[in-house]
């Protein structure tokens, strides 16, 4: 009868925090079905508490792991939440180094289960077991169930923890992140060329345990056609993750809004990484397109999907142009900038197109996406891929790219065959 009463608590705790939840989602929640809360800002991403009202319950031991917390916003008006199971480190417990993570995430608009292993000296292969297990419990027979999306799920966990993580990932390709905390176990240099899970590692610039050496070696091994980005912490040591740590969580929290929510608005924090204090490397595979993307996608990022085309421009093209170009600057930064070009069919059809324009005050890029780049000397064109190159009259698409330097109006012109 012990664990009903808990759970009865925990349900009188949810209609507490219900009346006082206030929280509204931003009109640009449209961008996404999962996106929760307001807009974000730098001050919000690095508040040690975010919009939501939250509670937390006891897991019993079984199901496969040995029990632990979980975590959860209070609010059930804005359906189901992205989930993130927590391990900690070889002979440690979750309660003791990683429980201060379950409320600030939760905050944030996630589910967070932290777990405490069948045996504390369980190695990396026993706990990428564990995770999965604690997830499939979470999804399909935890009182909080109904809570969880179990297509929006992640895994994170610190040292031999990190390792179990980045296996888990190995072995449930369907995760849609992975998040290893100094992660590694002596002697096992483990190889993610395979994985097909966006992954981001966080490391310690002064961490002797797991060397920053070693994470760049897993680092290196990351497939280039999966999103990762790894993070070192300047004067960080193996313990730091063990232990409140607002610069490990101001790198985490955009990293699981843009995979767990697919919530690009959280990407301008790290591509480029919005704020480097306290961190003393950076690498990321900007611009972080989360896999399954918004279903609407923003402009701030670029899509990995067919975007749609619309019937009708914004501003009709010259009579008899095949289709025209536009050109807006959709951010910038010191050394570099987003640019989007529209392009529109004229009053006919197009069965493809070619923009072409001149890159000016030293201009180079270095990604682009919804087109096919090329460059010779100062002049840039991009072709369309297969399936944007057919246009109804008056038809729009886009393509976006990343370039260095110092934004301008640029001019492009559109041909089409």
């Amino acid at each position: 009868m012990r664990q009903p009463t808990r759970w009865l608590a925990t349900a009188l705790a949810v209609v507490v925090g219900l009346a006082l939840a206030t929280t509204t989602r931003d009109a640009a929640v449209a961008d996404s079905p999962y996106q929760r809360g307001p807009d974000p800002t730098p001050a919000s991403v690095a508040a040690t508490r975010g919009p939501f009202a939250t509670t937390q319950a006891t897991v019993p031991a079984g199901n496969g792991f040995n029990g632990g917390y979980v975590y959860y916003p209070t609010d059930t008006s804005q359906g189901t939440w992205g989930a993130v199971a927590i391990v900690p480190g070889y002979s440690a417990l979750f309660a003791n180094e990683e429980a201060w993570m379950g409320p600030w995430l939760a905050s944030f608009g996630f589910v967070v289960i932290g777990i405490e292993t069948n045996s504390r000296t369980d190695g990396a292969d026993a706990r990428a077991t564990q995770l999965l297990a604690a997830l499939d419990y979470l999804t399909r027979t935890s009182p909080i169930r109904d809570r969880v999306d179990a297509n929006r799920l992640g895994v994170m966990g610190h040292s031999a923890g990190g390792a179990g993580t980045l296996l888990a990932a190995l072995r449930r390709p369907t995760l849609k992140t992975t998040v290893g905390l100094a992660p590694g176990t002596p002697g096992n240099n483990l190889n993610m060329s395979t994985t097909q899970v966006p992954t981001m590692l966080l490391s310690g610039q002064n961490d002797g345990t797991v060397t920053p050496s070693y994470v760049q070696g897993i680092y290196n091994t990351l497939p280039t056609g999966v999103e990762h980005a790894w993070a070192e912490l300047a004067g960080n040591d193996h313990l730091s993750f063990t232990r409140s740590n607002p610069t490990e969580m101001r790198l985490l929290i955009p990293w699981l809004k843009t995979f767990l929510d697919n919530d690009t608005r959280y990407t301008q924090f790290l591509c480029p990484l919005g704020n480097s204090t306290g961190v003393s490397r950076y690498n990321a595979t900007c611009p972080l397109v989360p896999p399954d993307g918004p279903t609407t996608p923003p402009t701030s990022a670029p899509p990995t999907s067919a975007p749609p085309t619309t019937s009708a421009p914004t501003t009709p093209p010259p009579s008899g142009a095949a289709c025209t170009a536009t050109y807006r600057t959709v951010n910038s930064w010191s050394g570099g900038f987003q640019g989007e070009v529209t392009v529109t069919a004229g009053t006919a059809a197009i069965n493809g197109w070619t923009v072409t324009w001149n890159l000016s005050n030293g201009q180079s890029i270095s990604q682009a996406w919804n087109g096919t780049l090329s460059t010779s000397g100062s002049t840039a064109t991009v072709r369309n891929v297969s399936y944007n190159g057919s246009l109804a009259p008056g038809g729009t698409t886009t393509f976006g790219f990343l370039g260095s330097g110092t934004p301008a109006n640029a001019s492009p012109t559109c041909a089409s065959p």
